[in-house]
């Protein structure tokens, strides 16, 4: 099985100025996720997605290709799918096709290779999947929450109305999406038409151990947590 990793780190972001290269802990943010890309034992290749020149020289020092990407493709509102697309199109004219894409958010600094293997196995393992993405358990249930209409509360799930005072342990098990692991047949992308296909294979996490680095405090946190962990 060709398995490929493709991190994408566009230059700009509002949250924290050039976020992708930032340093955590003396390494730059984009560092972690080549790094987990690189100590996984089934990823073959690694390709970070950019429009950034320093994103690039930087990538490329800590081991990974770079693919540039144009403009149009670099937008606060650009979605993870035509950049997915425009790297498998490019590699076609090398005629290099992978069996599996393997998508890492560089936001993760916390992944384990363990983890992305254990991901990409479950997908492999699966001939109906279509792709496996990262859940949590949720701090809330949705079947608790509500939403306003015309100044008066009304169930968020309408068809529900009467779970609000039911003990959570009776009610369905639900989980939130995260970007920490993505995994994608070739197909799902380049057939199917998007990041996920119609079977989806959960990756469950422990909800303590999701962190994305999205503000300056979540990079101190990161940083604390990594102290911590090299001193265990």
């Amino acid at each position: 099985m060709k398995v490929l990793a493709i991190i994408p780190a566009r230059g700009g972001s509002k949250g924290i100025p050039r976020k992708n290269i930032v340093s955590v802990n003396g390494k730059p943010l984009i560092y972690y996720s080549i790094d987990v890309a690189k100590k996984s034992e089934l990823i073959e290749r690694i390709i970070v997605s950019t429009d950034d020149n320093e994103i690039a020289e930087i990538s490329k020092k800590y081991g990974a290709e770079v693919m540039m990407r144009p403009s149009e493709l670099a937008q606060d509102k650009t979605p993870t799918f035509p950049v997915l697309k425009h790297v498998l199109e490019e590699l076609k004219k090398e005629n290099y096709q992978p069996d599996i894409i393997v998508l890492l958010e560089p936001t993760f600094p916390l992944r384990k290779p363990e983890e992305v293997d254990s991901a990409i196995q479950l997908l492999i393992q699966d001939k109906k999947a279509d792709s496996v993405r990262a859940v949590i358990e949720p701090f809330q249930t949705p079947y608790k929450m509500w939403k306003l209409r015309d100044n008066y509360l009304k169930p968020f799930i309408e068809a529900n109305s009467f779970t609000a005072g039911t003990p959570r342990q009776l009610l369905d098990k639900v989980y939130w999406q995260n970007g920490y692991i993505y995994v994608l047949k070739y197909d799902t992308i380049m057939k199917k038409g998007d990041l996920y296909g119609d079977n989806i294979l959960p990756f469950i996490l422990s909800s303590d151990k999701f962190l994305d680095v999205d503000t300056k405090e979540d990079i101190k946190l990161v940083e604390f947590m990594m102290k911590n962990e090299t001193s265990n």
